[in-house]
């Protein structure tokens, strides 16, 4: 066991050390938002999702309802249902309850790559030593964040601020260039969304609204129209 949790946590470094960038522009943006160095460094330790808490602190900044918040925090991190559901398939069926809690506690798109790419049975050790090494780095990034955010000019602030755009952009160009259907897509939900925020009467409602309109319409359409056939998905 200890051997599986060390390479867990082996593995878990380049997570590490890519989460402390990413949430490092998260720290920023907090701070951008009045939060504090311990409301933002609670903040990421108990959620671990950069949509997520990014979607978070638009619902902050714009004193959505707390429905609004609920709904839009469910859209965006239900993909990681989906990837507990695929390892739940993975790890041994005498697992307890309290042991895959605490795996889907931790599940990230990235450790959820790494424990399924596991070979054989998965441990779920091996996944508590990839949370282990991944989630400090998210939280200490977050800090970092904060902290230079406070201490930085205001300019260097609103520059550090545009990395988490490209931070965005590097989600989305790389698979977008294999697939012009999801490229299409993309190119509609950006020229749907600008709409939104400049047309009369829709540009009045709540950001967070329009998130889930948007989020379920397009996703919906795209589903129906143009299904993943099982044999491609494999």
């Amino acid at each position: 066991m200890k051997s599986i949790y060390r390479r867990g946590i082996k593995d878990g470094l380049p997570i590490f050390m890519g989460y402390v960038a990413v949430s490092f522009t998260f720290g920023i943006q907090a701070r951008l938002q009045g939060l504090t160095v311990f409301q933002s460094g609670i903040l990421s330790w108990t959620n671990v999702t950069s949509a997520g808490q990014f979607a978070g602190l638009t619902s902050i900044a714009t004193q959505a309802a707390l429905w609004e918040v609920i709904i839009t925090q469910f859209i965006i991190n239900s993909r990681y249902m989906l990837m507990s559901s695929a390892l739940s398939q993975k790890i041994p069926v005498w697992t307890p309850f309290q042991k895959r809690a605490l795996m889907a506690a931790g599940v990230t798109d990235e450790v959820f790559a790494l424990s399924i790419a596991y070979p054989g049975e998965l441990n779920p050790v091996y996944t508590y030593g990839l949370m282990t090494a991944a989630i400090p780095g998210w939280v200490l990034g977050t800090v970092l964040g904060v902290v230079s955010g406070s201490l930085l000019p205001v300019r260097a602030v609103s520059a550090l601020s545009i990395a988490l755009y490209g931070m965005l952009i590097a989600v989305i160009v790389p698979p977008s260039k294999k697939q012009n259907l999801l490229k299409g897509i993309i190119a509609i939900s950006m020229i749907s969304s600008f709409l939104f925020s400049v047309l009369p009467v829709v540009k009045e409602i709540s950001s967070g609204i329009r998130l889930i309109f948007l989020t379920l319409v397009i996703t919906g359409i795209a589903a129906l129209l143009f299904p993943i056939k099982e044999e491609n998905y494999e």
